[in-house]
């Protein structure tokens, strides 16, 4: 399983990932699921992947070795939407072509896909593509995404993130997710992969990678569980509790 998240705000983009693949009491692998595509000064488009492993690194291959092609390609199209677009239909030929002589043996070929990034003459823009290839678009309504094992994750991000969230508050409240849904999920785990991009820069992507030994991490997960103790005491009993 795997968490992956990613913000459109009105000051840019956030996008986060964490690296396992596998888990068990004998068995952890870890990769990344983040794919960065760009030209710098003209596009970034970068992608989160969750489900099937197979799936999702055959979809990248084919996306990457697509690149120098006159075809419609990531470093090509017109705008984020074709991007989605083109994502989506790579990964049902993919499931088609895997899955047509496999299925019968129960395998979950599906995989999910968040696709965001700016492409010039548009703002940046986030949508999440799902297994059958369609997809949707996150809104000034609902301004982040997550796929995978988003549950334990979701509450924070609720209660903090709005459009005009700035994007160090934003990175702040995302470690925070990572670390509920770490805490409760076996199947989730360091490290994570961070990207922060700002709006109209179209600077060369830097994703930051945080692991177990990252001291604001670790400062952030012992600060935030002081506090919940702390509030949780202060909050009363039922007075109707005996």
């Amino acid at each position: 399983m795997t968490y992956c998240v990613a913000m459109r705000l009105d000051a840019g983009l956030m996008f986060a990932s964490d690296t396992r693949t596998n888990a068990g009491v004998d068995h952890i692998a870890s990769h990344g699921k983040m794919h960065i595509f760009e030209v710098p000064g003209q596009r970034l488009i970068v992608l989160l992947s969750a489900g099937n492993l197979a799936t999702t690194q055959s979809v990248v291959s084919l996306l990457r070795q697509r690149l120098g092609r006159d075809a419609v390609n990531l470093h090509n199209v017109a705008t984020l939407y074709d991007a989605a677009q083109l994502v989506g239909s790579t990964l049902k030929e993919v499931v088609a072509r895997d899955a047509s002589e496999q299925q019968s043996q129960g395998v979950d070929f599906g995989a999910n896909f968040i696709v965001g990034g700016q492409i010039q003459g548009e703002a940046p823009r986030l949508f999440h593509v799902y297994p059958q290839g369609n997809f949707i678009e996150a809104s000034g309504d609902t301004p982040y995404l997550q796929i995978g094992e988003s549950k334990y994750g979701k509450p924070i991000i609720d209660r903090v993130i709005r459009p005009d969230t700035p994007l160090a508050e934003a990175a702040k409240c995302t470690l925070i997710s990572f670390d509920s849904t770490i805490r409760s999920n076996l199947s989730v785990g360091l490290p994570i992969d961070m990207l922060i991009y700002n709006a109209g820069s179209f600077a060369p992507a830097k994703p930051h990678r945080v692991d177990g030994d990252d001291p604001y991490f670790n400062k952030l997960r012992k600060g935030w569980s002081e506090g919940l103790r702390r509030v949780f005491a202060r909050l009363p009993d039922a007075d109707w509790f005996d």
